[in-house]
This record gives C-alpha cells, structure tokens and sequence, in this order.
C-alpha cells in the first residue's frame, strides 16, 4: 500500500507528500525538527530543491517523534497519515505542538 504523510498549517496551507519522498528527519535546534522531501514541489527534473516541513515539537523529544513517523510509515495501517494538522487539533504524536510548510528551498 502506497502511503502519503499530510501536513495542514493553516486553512489555505497544506500538503500530502508521498511517504517515499521522505529523504531524512533532523534534529534543527532543541524542540525543532525537519522532514526533508524530494523532489520539491517543482517536480522531478524542474529544479534542485526540496520541501521542508519543520515540526514544532516538545523538547528533547526528536527521537521520540521521529520514531512513531518511521513505525506508522513501516507499520501503520492508513494510507495517508495525518503528521501534523494545525486547524484540527490533530498530531501522530502527542509531542508535535504545530507545523510549517516551505516550498522548494535550494539544497
């Protein structure tokens, strides 16, 4: 099964990237982490670029967060996978406090 990781930040900002255009989740600074996917939004073959979405998370919990994304991509059972929503209220992970979405930032 194909799987989607969603992100909502706002009423008009969202996005759902396929769960295999994840290419790495770093630790940014202390209660900040970064999903890095590629291609960016341009496309494949557009430009050199990727999407980041940076968490907003409970501090010293990165690996925490981090783990129950990789175990719900690996062993979830939905398809698409609601990471962070803002306007809702609803988060994978109890540690997930908010989101932003940056489009296409050169690597």
């Amino acid at each position: 099964m194909k799987k989607f990781l969603q992100f909502i930040d706002a009423a008009d900002d969202a996005a759902t990237y396929p769960a295999d255009n994840l290419i790495a989740m770093t630790v940014a600074a202390d209660a900040t982490l970064l999903l890095k996917f590629s291609p960016g939004s341009l496309g494949t073959g557009q430009a050199i670029s990727l999407d980041i979405v940076t968490l907003t998370i409970t501090a010293d919990r990165e690996k925490a967060v981090m783990k129950a994304i990789g175990d719900e991509i690996s062993l979830g059972n939905t398809p698409t996978i609601v990471v962070c929503d803002d306007v809702d209220d609803v988060f994978l992970h109890s540690s997930i406090l908010s989101c932003t979405i940056t489009l296409d930032v050169d690597h």
